[in-house]
């Protein structure tokens, strides 16, 4: 281990180089993975902050994605009136740019079913270009109660800032979003509240035999489905940057190590010719190689910590980074893996050399 401290520190900025670059290649996998849990169990927790029983979803929709109004509100009647439904209200999503989107509710029916928003400042909206946000979006665009904000093109006023958690991060009337959008009476989503929690299954059942096209859920199933493994887009645009996060590891441990070795040409001779052998000069590289990719893997694992504090900080509404340390392993061998990989042709290359040559090179 001495030895292997010794070749390291002898070249200081190649060494720190090669760490950060498999601190890079850790930090892009749990930064990934962190948003990705992050995001997922933050739609989860606003979606039973809603405290509905059951979701009633449009056909064809995604888990995460609303990118319209396809179900007509008169569905709310219908729903309203099958055996055990205690209460129905309708939302309806309009996205905006990057992440955010507008949710149109009707506050009264919305109040009722879910014991209405806990505000941080000002109140409920009572005009028709009032809007309420939660505390992130608020604090991330500097807003305040009585602020203006300029959203799908026209001005808005900030009727009240309320605790995060419930629903969305921007709500509006739905009637007022419905004809801005050139959608009136259109719903993207449809809460449901039963008579008795014993009822839900019966309720589920009973929908679903009447209305086969819609995907309908209780919210313990809806909330169970946002994870990795369900989400498959997600879950493939995660493969793929690990894939690339090895390749940048692999890439990094094999110009250090394969520069190391054209640089100890003469320090491998010797060795050689005072009697190493070949398993004690390819034990020595992949050590160092070990050696760089633990301390990569460590140096990592903090640099979350400090992209999600900046995701925090300065990007609280759009994206939520969460501390998943089941990967930190994962991470880990991820890394150790492309770095093993990284050193294959260097040792190569030196059990290759020969004593007498290694001795002239210079």
């Amino acid at each position: 281990m001495t030895l292997v401290v010794s070749n390291l520190t002898h070249r200081p900025v190649r060494t720190a180089l090669s760490i950060a670059a498999i601190a890079l290649e850790v930090t892009m996998i749990l930064t990934l993975v962190g948003v990705s849990y992050g995001t997922l169990d933050e739609s989860a927790r606003r979606a039973r902050g809603v405290g509905a029983d059951l979701l009633i979803r449009p056909p064809g929709t995604s888990l995460l994605s609303l990118s319209s109004a396809p179900m007509h509100d008169n569905l709310l009647e219908y729903v309203a009136k099958q055996p055990h439904v205690a209460l129905v209200t309708g939302t309806a999503v309009q996205p905006l740019t990057g992440f955010d989107s507008v949710t149109g509710i009707d506050m009264p029916t919305f109040s009722r079913l879910s014991g209405g928003f806990t505000y941080l400042e000002g109140s409920s909206f009572k005009q028709p270009n009032d809007v309420i946000l939660d505390e992130y979006y608020a604090r991330e665009h500097k807003l305040h109660a009585g602020s203006w904000v300029q959203l799908m093109g026209r001005q808005w006023h900030v009727a009240g800032i309320f605790e995060s958690g419930k629903l969305a991060r921007i709500c509006v009337d739905l009637k007022t979003l419905g004809d801005i959008t050139g959608n009136p009476g259109r719903l993207s989503q449809i809460y449901v509240k039963t008579d008795n929690a014993a009822n839900n299954k019966i309720v589920l059942a009973d929908l679903r035999g009447k209305m086969h096209d819609y995907q309908i859920y209780t919210m313990e199933e809806f909330t169970s489905l946002l994870t990795i493994s369900s989400v498959t887009m997600l879950r493939n645009f995660i493969y793929v940057v690990i894939g690339v996060s090895v390749v940048v590891g692999f890439l990094a441990v094999f110009m250090s190590i394969y520069t190391a070795v054209l640089e100890r040409t003469r320090e491998i001779g010797i060795l050689k010719a005072l009697g190493a052998s070949p398993k004690f000069i390819s034990t020595l590289l992949v050590s160092e190689t070990l050696f760089l990719a633990v301390l990569g893997t460590i140096a990592g694992i903090g640099l979350t910590y400090v992209t999600q504090w900046a995701l925090h900080t300065f990007s609280p509404a759009s994206l939520t980074q969460e501390t998943v340390y089941l990967w930190w392993p994962i991470s880990g061998l991820i890394a150790i893996g492309g770095a093993l990989l990284g050193v294959i042709v260097p040792v190569t290359k030196a059990l290759r050399q020969d004593a007498t040559e290694a001795l002239s090179y210079e």
